[in-house]
């Protein structure tokens, strides 16, 4: 599913005009960006949590030139689904709102 396909979902189920659930949802994916960038966990009660994992430094091999790499430490973001969701998929069950 894409963005344009979200979108047209979202559309079809509250009835708000695409042009305001365009800009809603890039507001929530800047949010989301914007506030990771600067360090912080989101948290949605029976959606998930996106973290910032921290990489320790760590030495990787380039297998194909057979040489060492130095991979420095830094952050990743994350998705950590809740219970309720992990299951949801899992046994592939749809629920509507």
């Amino acid at each position: 599913m894409t963005k344009a396909d979200t979108v047209l979902k979202i559309v079809e189920k509250t009835g708000i005009q695409k042009e305001h659930v365009e800009k809603t949802l890039e507001a929530f994916f800047v949010t989301i960006k914007d506030s990771m960038a600067s360090g912080e966990n989101i948290y949605f009660r029976g959606f998930g949590s996106f973290t910032n994992k921290k990489r320790a430094a760590k030495t990787a091999r380039n297998i194909s030139k057979n040489t060492s790499v130095f991979v420095p430490a830094h952050t990743i973001p994350h998705f950590k689904p809740s219970d309720d969701f992990a299951n949801q998929v899992k046994e592939g069950n749809h629920q509507h709102a």
